[in-house]
Formats: C-alpha cells, structure tokens, sequence
C-alpha cells in the first residue's frame, strides 16, 4: 500500500490510502491536513497505517509542527493512531466534541483532550478557522461530529458518503447515487430517524467542498449532494415505520 497525496482546496491536502481487499471493489482510507500556523489533522488512520499516513503528511510539513488532531467519532480508522500522533508532534492536542471526550478520549488518549462545543471555532491562523459541529448518530455514534473550514467552504463529512473504488482525489460527479450503493452494501449508519434532518442541517453552511473519509472529494455543489443524501435516509426512515393498525368499525 502506499498513501498518496493532492491538495484539495488551498491549503487542505487529501493523504489517501486505498485498501483493495476492502469490500466491492476496494476502499480508499483518507485523511486530511489543513495547513497553518497550527496543522490540524483530520483523521488520522489506523494505527497499523500510521507509517504510511506519517511519511505523506511529511512531504508538506514537519509533522512535530501538528498542533490539532480530531476526526468524526471514535473508530479505529478515524483516530487508530492518535496517539502515535501525539508522540511526534510534542504540541499537538486531540480535539473533539464532548460527547466523544467523556465517553472516550478522556481515557485513551495519551494526552488530555480539548472538548469543543456544538459551533465551537478553531483559529488555526494563516486565514484558516474550522468550526465543529456536532451530528450524534450521523451516520453512527452518539460522539458523532463533522468540521467545516470557512476560508476554503471545506466540509469534512467523516463516513458520510461513503463509497467504494479508487477514484480521482477530487472530482465534480455526482456522489450521491454511489453513496447510497454503498449504504445498501454495507449498511453502515445508524439509521437514526434525525438522519436525513441532521444532514439537511448541514446543507445550510453551503460548501464548495466535500472532503469523504471513504471516497474521492467532491467540488461542485455540497449543499445539493447533502440535500439528496438527506431525502435517501428520510426515504429508509419512512420505510422502516411499522404499517398503521388497522382501524375496526
């Protein structure tokens, strides 16, 4: 395997690993580096793959310089290697909503992490400012969060979208339609009922960009693609309410 890497917006590089043996027709593995005076990283990879994900980040940046660290729940493939993060940039802090710090990282972490609040603001310097916003059960835990960079209109949408195959690093297709492919594959959300509204909520930020844990990027119109991914898992909700008693004379 190998990680490779693309700029996706100003300053927010795509590190992708693609794992063949994953599902129908392979998974890519993907986080992301936002550049400025304090690195986030989004995503950080399992651990076994924290060599690889390292000697992409190092291409662009000195990774002791990495000051945050956060990704959208906890899972191995979203924060696997946090901690070998932890152990090469001195200064980095895990960040994450406080759902995930209680239930969680308050214990695994090898440092302490710093809660952040539904709406809370990252000023990362350099023009770059990330605002986390909370999404409990979209698509699966309670501890649930996405992060949406204003400068760029980048959103990092976690396991939302989600797809199969090993794609361009950004591309301007439709996303949606293989994301619900996947979803019938997989079934991988929570199914939650506050899904489709969940996502909905999130159209409203507008972005220029969708940045996919399992899939390519997408630029074009992300508020579009959330809105036709939100009317796919309204349409599953609908589908699992139980058929009305029948009404007796």
């Amino acid at each position: 395997m190998q990680t490779r890497l693309a700029e996706i917006a100003d300053g927010v590089y795509r590190l992708s690993t693609f794992v063949p043996e994953v599902g129908p027709g392979g998974l890519t593995f993907n986080q992301f580096l936002i550049l400025g005076d304090e690195p986030l990283l989004f995503h950080t990879g399992p651990r076994r793959m924290f060599p690889l994900v390292l000697e992409a980040a190092s291409r662009v940046m000195a990774p002791e310089r990495l000051r945050w660290i956060t990704f959208g729940h906890f899972e191995a493939d979203e924060c696997g290697s946090m901690n070998e993060w932890l152990a090469v940039a001195p200064h980095a802090v895990i960040a994450h909503g406080r759902t995930g710090c209680e239930v969680s990282l308050n214990d695994m972490a090898d440092r302490p992490p710093r809660a952040l609040d539904d709406g809370e603001v990252i000023d990362l310097g350099g023009g770059k400012r990330v605002r986390y916003i909370d999404t409990p059960h979209t698509p699966h835990g309670w501890d649930a969060g996405v992060l949406y960079e204003e400068s760029t209109g980048a959103l990092f949408c976690g396991d939302l979208f989600t797809q199969n195959g090993d794609e361009p690093p950004l591309v301007e297709r439709d996303i949606v339609e293989a994301a619900i492919a996947a979803e019938d594959v997989f079934g991988y959300s929570a199914q939650s009922p506050d899904m489709g509204s969940t996502i909905r909520r999130l159209s409203g930020l507008a972005p220029h960009t969708l940045a996919l844990m399992h899939g390519p990027s997408f630029a074009g119109d992300g508020a579009g693609a959330l809105r036709a991914l939100a009317d796919d898992y309204d349409r599953r909700a609908l589908a699992r309410r139980p058929a009305p008693e029948p009404a007796f004379a």
